[in-house]
């Protein structure tokens, strides 16, 4: 319980004694630096309900406060304010609580299942997918501190038109290639291929265009490549065992370059699914949605469904030839997921191109009336973008993850050696450093901004060592761990009679928000409280260290307690960066 907490059930009490009024919302604030007080009480939501003028309210409550709270100090007014003044008992007492809110906690009664990640195995992971993967895990990480149990899940999109587009340029253009053969990692050999198939499509449609006088709508529907590869999904369908033999073959080289790309990320899951074994399942919603009226069939066969009573258009969810779109897959894979494991709640992180897609596939699953639809949630987020533009797949434009991640460990190791600050550490142990941080300051740059808007990502400005940046918060970690390693042992116990300064108050008062911070975390989604509430800590750590002797301090209590302060700094802020999926070092 933080400071503030502990102050809401008196001001309730206040309330209920004075007015006799109960449940009415307080908002309860830091006190402004150019104020006396340490929480101010904003008395103007109570104007409305009490008829009293604000600064008769504050006094009347400030009264009953300072009258009944031992630990309040005074209070001073400012235009309807009441600022209170704790006394500094109120700090250090706080600090039991603050190391029991890092070790423990309160289980809650549901699990969660995240999804993210979930590529299609026909091109490598880009920059849009880390920002996928780091939102997901982090997510997942987050809702696990605040107590849920979690399921992180991807599904892989292993089959469907894109993925035979990469099959028939490899079968044409190939000569038998494998990713060994031309020292390729797997995800990306085959990303290639779906390159050349662009070029090639390119090609034909310009032909058509230019030889038979098409427009180009026409001539991309009547190009020879885009007709072999709908045919090649038709024969997959039907388990040709020829285009599935290829199928498997190509998908098992991206798997092993997903893993690899994975593993250098951070980032793992639970459980894994295909597309490939659960299309099928939506083809069976498809049918008892048509045989309940919930779905109609056009003439030419495909099925959709009307949500224009809804504010949505019609969709089409199975094509006149039979083949699933998303929609079916989606479908068949919520109903699995609920069926095969006990949660209570989905989340899709998935970018904001696809919202209206979720909110498609949300109705329809409630029309078909299964009640955990209301329990979907799409963690929508913007796209990544380069100070040069957008990226494209399909031209070959995008940033690589994998290149990079080596560009954040260059340069890591780039700005360690100007610094000159590891040469003590051995080879390994340098190594080591240089990915934790590279890859630190590229998961806080991503990370530290609101899920829902788009982002322009600098290389050069994430792996800044000062400002709001992985670099600075890592170093201010490794600062303190080599203070600690100089202070040695210390008492086990904190005299609570100090006097404390206003940098201790407000280091004690921050560090003691850490579980508020993650339970605003967890119900928002949002990666990016953590991430500016560690900065804040941060900063606040280096101004109380700046202007407060630690080692150096002739008063064993006061020094006790700024290395204990200093203790519980350090754990925050490891806490805080392994929600992200980064990690510490201790020397930079």
């Amino acid at each position: 319980m933080n400071i503030k907490e502990r102050l809401q059930p008196y001001i309730q009490e206040a309330l209920a004694e004075i007015y006799q009024i109960k449940g009415i919302e307080t908002e309860l604030q830091k006190t402004k630096p150019d104020f006396e007080g340490d929480f101010t009480l904003v008395t103007f939501p109570l104007v409305k309900a009490l008829k009293k003028n604000p600064d008769l309210i504050a006094t009347e409550i400030g009264d009953r406060l300072v009258e009944t709270v031992g630990f309040i100090e005074s209070y001073n007014i400012v235009k309807g304010f009441l600022n209170l003044k704790l006394k500094d008992t109120a700090f250090t007492q706080c600090l039991s609580s603050i190391k029991e809110g890092l070790e423990c906690i309160s289980p809650k009664n549901e699990t969660v299942m995240v999804e993210y990640s979930s590529p299609n195995t026909n091109k490598p992971l880009h920059l849009g997918h880390i920002r996928n993967n780091l939102l997901g895990f982090s997510v997942a990480n987050i809702l696990k501190e605040d107590g849920y149990k979690v399921v992180k899940t991807q599904i892989i999109n292993d089959r469907g038109i894109h993925i035979c587009k990469s099959m028939l340029a490899w079968e044409k253009l190939g000569n038998g290639a494998t990713p060994e053969s031309t020292s390729t990692k797997g995800d990306k050999f085959v990303g290639n291929y779906y390159v050349e198939f662009d070029k090639l499509y390119k090609k034909e449609v310009q032909q058509l265009m230019n030889e038979q006088g098409l427009d180009e709508e026409s001539a991309k529907k009547q190009a020879p490549s885009i007709i072999e590869a709908q045919n090649m999904l038709l024969q997959w369908e039907k388990s040709d065992e020829t285009v599935r033999n290829l199928w498997s073959m190509m998908n098992a080289w991206v798997y092993d370059g997903f893993n690899q790309t994975y593993k250098r990320l951070g980032v793992d899951f639970d459980q894994v699914q295909y597309e490939s074994n659960t299309y099928l399942l939506g083809k069976d919603l498809i049918q008892e949605g048509l045989s309940r009226g919930i779905f109609y069939q056009k003439e030419d066969g495909s099925v959709w469904i009307d949500l224009t009573d809804e504010g949505l258009d019609q969709k089409l969810l199975l094509r006149s030839d039979g083949t699933s779109v998303y929609m079916t897959q989606d479908l068949g894979t919520a109903v699995e997921r609920f069926k095969q494991n006990d949660i209570q709640r989905l989340i899709y992180t998935v970018g904001n191109e696809q919202d209206y897609h979720f909110q498609v596939l949300f109705k329809i699953l409630k029309k078909l009336g299964y009640q955990w639809a209301e329990h979907l949630y799409h963690l929508s987020y913007g796209m990544v973008e380069l100070p040069d533009g957008k990226m494209k797949s399909r031209e070959g434009t995008v940033v690589d993850a994998d290149d990079l991640m080596q560009e954040m460990y260059e340069t890591a190791k780039e700005k360690a050696q100007e610094l000159g600050k590891l040469e003590e550490l051995t080879d390994e142990e340098k190594e080591k450093s240089y990915e934790t941080v590279g890859l630190g300051a590229l998961k806080y740059f991503i990370l530290k901004v609101d899920p829902k808007k788009k982002m322009l990502f600098n290389p050069k400005d994430s792996i800044d060592f000062n400002g709001n940046t992985g670099p600075f918060i890592q170093y201010t970690y490794a600062r303190i761990q080599s203070l600690l390693a100089k202070a040695g042992s210390r008492s086990s116990s904190i005299n609570d009679s100090l006097v404390l300064n206003e940098y201790e108050k407000d280091l004690i008062s921050l560090l003691s928000d850490y579980r508020e911070v993650v339970s605003k975390a967890a119900n928002t989604l949002s990666p990016a409280h953590i991430a500016n509430y560690v900065y804040e800590v941060v900063k606040t750590y280096n101004a109380f260290y700046q202007n407060n002797p630690v080692l150096n301090n002739e008063n064993q209590d006061l020094k006790e307690l700024r290395i204990y302060l200093s203790e519980l700094t350090a754990e925050v802020i490891k806490k805080c960066l392994s929600l992200l999926g980064i990690g510490v070092v201790n020397r930079m």
